[in-house]
């Protein structure tokens, strides 16, 4: 597959997947596959030991209705599963991409993603998924794990769907970001859209030279930029940046900003997807 891979589970998150899959297909002219992972299956319903008080007799009972349970169970996440891919895809063809295919498969989502994925130019997940406590801020763990998995790009999708017409790349001169860049010139994803490229410090060690570098490689490529360092804590910067130019997507490396990464990706990189309402892409 060379398209667009839109990881959906059910929650409320799944709608604004499909409708991000769908703008990334519109504008990439790649056809989008919907996918549906059922999770590791769960430990049997069959007690380990049935010995004590039941007889044989009833222990045969019981191990026949917990393994019938069992299988409604499977047969019914089956079900579900299907059900929630059609939705999905009519929601993605009614938004205007073009074509568009679903898959159920078993197992863990980001085993999923690696055999499905392979090959695909983007990944689209939810930044929280169906176990996730909406009461706190944690990102849920599939995205995690994905972000770390995926050697492509990452959409991570806001709660909310709305148009994208700008956006801001957070630039630290790192790899990850100059990828980014390498991404908005080569992709056309991004292309036509308003430019905002930011660094967050004082621009000193050349810092300020490759933003201007990455700038002039920009507007070369035929992007609107508007280019700044503001001084201040790398987080503190892109939010305030986010607010005060109405940015709808926010472009930048999956690490970087900061020695320390805090669990799987930059500690930075972290705060501002667990924080931000707006669509974040992550580049490796």
């Amino acid at each position: 597959m060379t398209g667009i891979l839109a990881c959906i589970d059910g929650s409320i998150y799944s709608q604004s997947v499909c409708e991000h899959a769908a703008w990334a297909g519109r504008r990439t002219s790649r056809p989008v596959e919907v996918l549906h992972a059922l999770g590791r299956r769960e430990v049997s319903s069959v007690p380990a030991n049935l010995s004590g008080n039941l007889d044989a007799g009833e222990s045969e009972t019981l191990l026949a209705e917990l393994s019938s349970l069992d299988a409604q169970r499977a047969k019914l996440a089956q079900k579900r599963g299907r059900l929630l891919l059609d939705d999905a895809k009519a929601r993605i063809e009614a938004a205007g991409a073009g074509e568009v295919t679903v898959r159920l498969r078993n197992g863990d989502i980001v085993d999923a993603v690696a055999q499905t994925g392979a090959g695909s130019r983007l990944v689209v997940i939810g930044k929280r998924g169906e176990a996730a406590d909406f009461a706190s801020l944690h990102l849920g763990s599939n995205l995690e794990r994905v972000v770390r998995a995926s050697s492509e790009p990452v959409l991570v999708a806001a709660r909310a769907w709305r148009p994208i017409r700008r956006f801001l790349l957070a630039y630290d001169g790192g790899p990850s970001a100059s990828r980014a860049v390498d991404l908005a010139l080569g992709d056309p994803l991004l292309h036509g859209l308003e430019c905002h490229l930011l660094m967050a410090g004082n621009g000193e060690g050349g810092a300020g030279a490759r933003l201007e570098a990455a700038a002039a490689r920009l507007r070369a490529g035929g992007f609107e930029v508007q280019a700044r360092v503001e001084p201040g804590d790398a987080e503190d910067v892109i939010a305030r940046a986010v607010e005060e130019h109405a940015i709808d997507l926010l472009v930048m490396g999956a690490y970087g900003h900061s020695r320390i990464r805090a669990l799987i990706i930059g500690s930075t990189t972290t705060a501002l997807v667990r924080s931000c309402r707006i669509p974040v892409l992550l580049v490796r």
